[in-house]
């Protein structure tokens, strides 16, 4: 007994001794730890607090993060080549996509070329579409009347709300009204983040064989293969039959993946995965943007009347066109001071150390090392924006109207100060077609409802999720229909 109790205290000893060896001898120990200690163990007490410094590292249960804090840093970050610090493989590192989708998918993401070229070229093309979904799903989901007002949770219908209009451009009428489809791409993410948080607790070596056990986000592109693949083989039989460019050819994302899948010998599979990887990049975020612009609106419901006196006159000239919503600056300004107010996340710009860097502070960021920025900072810095804490709806429509400044500080744009949507060219390439659904969504809302809060009329706090900010999830907003015939 005395020597099974020999060796068990010798191997702990010999355990703990490792493990501050290797905490002796990492790199990143050198970097000031938040909230506490670096040491093993004791660091996870801390990994949930997000305070700032310069540069800095915050415990995840799987790896370090190193956070650079400030603009010279975070311009620093941005101007740093991808053979140094790279966005791909910063992704990688922090959602094992591999593990998930196939290999195809993940290293070979030219769908993600095909939203910053096409689709955002596509805009005027396909946002009547976008017009026609919100419509109709509005009315579904926020069903109120001239006469009484009806408490909606916001956040759930604004989700079913994206998920349509978004699939109507990235899969076509068929499958955005399908019911089972749709659950699918709201679910999809959080299929995605249930898997990450599992595959972390497993070493590298086994995180292949819990993906095949216990893996959901594959679970989901097989519930999404019998909906997506009879469309894709009629497609692909027209295609067959009637050329390249057939009279009815479908203009969305689809159509252009399989047209790109032609070419490199892509599976109907992998065009799912593709698809789905886009409602995984769109839906979450765009609904949670409405959602906190909503709450504000609703706080605040004199900012109805502000809104309507610029978009009432824009949509009788112009219509629910692209040159419509951009001559909408007090509503992109009000977007776009609720996504700096708030934010989407606390970070930016994330990035793998390639290579060992040493960055101007003298910070040394060993080779793979996850890095990103924080945005918050900037985002309520009171030297970049006057009386940060303060929400200003029509901050930025304001400096637009100084010369030169009209597309500076607009909702889609990044700047080192700005990076809601990231900077630089690995920014969101999205971006451009979420800013004109949301506009077109809020101008929609803000247009055909009354809302407001009820209870004392303040707005509901965010829940932070990690470095998620997340509108609360829980909160109701009061909404009357309007008759209006626009």
């Amino acid at each position: 007994m005395q020597d099974s109790v020999t060796i068990a205290g010798t191997a702990l000893a010999a355990f703990l001794t490792l493990c501050l060896a290797r905490w002796y001898l990492n790199p990143l120990r050198a970097i000031p730890t938040v909230g506490g200690t670096s040491l093993p163990f004791l660091s996870y007490l801390t990994a949930l607090k997000w305070y700032y410094g310069s540069v800095f590292k915050v415990a995840m249960l799987d790896q370090w993060l190193v956070v650079v804090s400030g603009p010279k840093l975070v311009e620093e970050l941005r101007k740093r080549p991808d053979n140094e610090f790279s966005a791909e493989q910063g992704l990688q590192s922090f959602l094992p996509l591999k593990y998930m989708l196939g290999y195809e998918t993940v290293h070979d993401q030219y769908h993600v070329d095909l939203v910053r070229e096409k689709l955002t070229r596509s805009i005027p093309l396909i946002l009547p579409d976008v017009i026609d979904e919100l419509r109709l799903a509005v009315s579904e989901h926020i069903p109120a009347t001239e006469n009484e007002w009806v408490s909606i949770n916001v956040l759930d219908k604004t989700r079913e709300i994206v998920a349509r209009a978004s699939s109507r451009v990235f899969v076509g009428m068929q499958a955005c009204r399908d019911p089972d489809y749709l659950d699918i791409t709201v679910n999809f993410t959080l299929d995605v983040i249930r898997d990450r948080a599992l595959f972390n607790l497993f070493p590298r070596f086994l995180k292949p064989i819990v993906s095949l056990l216990a893996g959901r986000a594959a679970r989901t592109v097989q519930r999404a293969t019998p909906i997506l693949k009879p469309i894709i083989e009629e497609r692909k039989r027209n295609m067959a039959d009637y050329g390249e460019d057939w009279g009815d050819k479908p203009n969305d994302m689809l159509q252009w993946i399989i047209d790109e899948a032609r070419t490199r010998n892509g599976t109907d599979v992998t065009i799912i995965e593709r698809i789905l990887l886009m409602n995984f990049a769109a839906i979450h975020t765009s609904s949670n943007s409405i959602t906190h612009a909503i709450y504000h609106i609703a706080e605040h419901p004199e900012y109805l009347h502000t809104l309507r006196d610029e978009i009432e006159p824009i949509v009788k000239e112009e219509g629910w066109t692209k040159t419509g919503m951009a001559k909408m600056w007090k509503l992109d300004s009000l977007l776009r001071e609720s996504q700096r107010h708030n934010g989407i996340n606390i970070i930016s710009l994330m990035r793998k150390a390639v290579k060992d860097i040493v960055l101007s502070n003298g910070t040394l960021i060993p080779r793979g090392a996850l890095i990103v920025a924080a945005s918050t900072p900037l985002h309520h810095d009171n030297n970049i924006y006057p009386d940060a804490e303060v929400f200003d709806p029509f901050r930025f429509a304001r400096q637009r109207e100084s010369e030169g400044e009209s597309l500076k500080h607009q909702y889609a744009n990044t700047s080192i100060e700005y990076i809601a949507f990231g900077h630089g060219k690995h920014a969101c390439p999205g971006r451009f077609f979420a800013a004109n659904e949301l506009k077109a969504m809020l101008a929609y809302i803000v247009l055909n409802y009354d809302f407001k809060l009820g209870g004392d009329g303040k707005r509901p706090p965010n829940v932070h999720f990690g470095p998620t900010i997340i509108p609360n999830p829980d909160a109701q907003v009061q909404f009357r229909k309007r008759e209006v015939s626009l």
